[in-house]
Order: C-alpha cells, then sequence, then structure tokens
C-alpha cells in the first residue's frame, strides 16, 4: 500500500493513482514486491528535525528515507521536504513537478537498495531515476 500525507504544508498537486502505478513499476522492474509505504510531505523545519534527530546531522536535505524492508518486499516511511525540492528546482533551472518526481523516485530506490554514498554509486542512482522518469509518460502522468 502506498500512501501520500502532508505534515503542516500543502499536499502537493500529484497524481496519486498513476503515481502508484508508476512506483508499483519501478519496484517491480527492481526485482522487489511492494509492501507499505508512505510518502510524508513536510517543512525544511521538519526534515532538518528528523536530520539531527535520527541521522545527527545538521542540514536540510530534500529526502530522508526510513526503510523497513523485510526480504524482498519494500517497506518504508519516505519524508520529503517540498521546501528544499522547490529551491533545489528553482536553483538547478529543473521543473518543480519533474524534480520532485525525481525525489519520489529516489526514495524507492533506496527502498529497492539502491545506495548514493559515492561519486559511482550515485552515478548509478541517477541512471536508475533516469529510466523510472521515462515510464512517466507511459502511464500518462504529466511532468
Amino acid at each position: 500500500m502506498i500512501q501520500f500525507i502532508s505534515e503542516n504544508i500543502l499536499m502537493p498537486n500529484i497524481e496519486k493513482q498513476k503515481i502508484k502505478l508508476w512506483i508499483k513499476e519501478v519496484i517491480s522492474l527492481n526485482k522487489k514486491k511492494i509492501g507499505d509505504i508512505a510518502y510524508i510531505f513536510v517543512t525544511d523545519e521538519k526534515i532538518l528535525e528528523l536530520n539531527k534527530q535520527y541521522l545527527k546531522h545538521d542540514y536540510y536535505t530534500d529526502i530522508i528515507t526510513f526503510d523497513y524492508t523485510l526480504n524482498n518486499q519494500i517497506s518504508g516511511d519516505i519524508f520529503i521536504s517540498l521546501d528544499t525540492v522547490k529551491s533545489n528546482s528553482v536553483e538547478l533551472n529543473i521543473d518543480y513537478k519533474h524534480e520532485l518526481h525525481r525525489i519520489l523516485i529516489h526514495g524507492i530506490l533506496h527502498l529497492c537498495g539502491q545506495d548514493d554514498k559515492t561519486p559511482e554509486l550515485r552515478a548509478i542512482m541517477t541512471e536508475k531515476e533516469n529510466i523510472a522518469l521515462n515510464l512517466l509518460q507511459k502511464h500518462d502522468i504529466v511532468v
């Protein structure tokens, strides 16, 4: 099951049912099964609080993924700072929805076991994100 929750911030305008189908396809392509996944959209303040409390990092980030995967069934809570997604889209001169879709799938790829801690792993993550983003049209998702 995939849930979308907003916490003290306006829910982003996304096509939830189509996004769910897209996410399920990406999970399947990564040879995993879907469990319970919650996307929690938050502010910069909340993501900073989570970063300090759980990761001992004192900085803002666009996403924090809590992985509860068991065996081949992925589950987790994916916290996304919409403030940071917005500022990143402006800084990178990328459409906000495109950046939001990239972050949505970034969390899923983490749950599927993809890491991005080194430049080499980041390159693989970006490649997998791009493959997933190319599937958006198939699901008739407006980018």
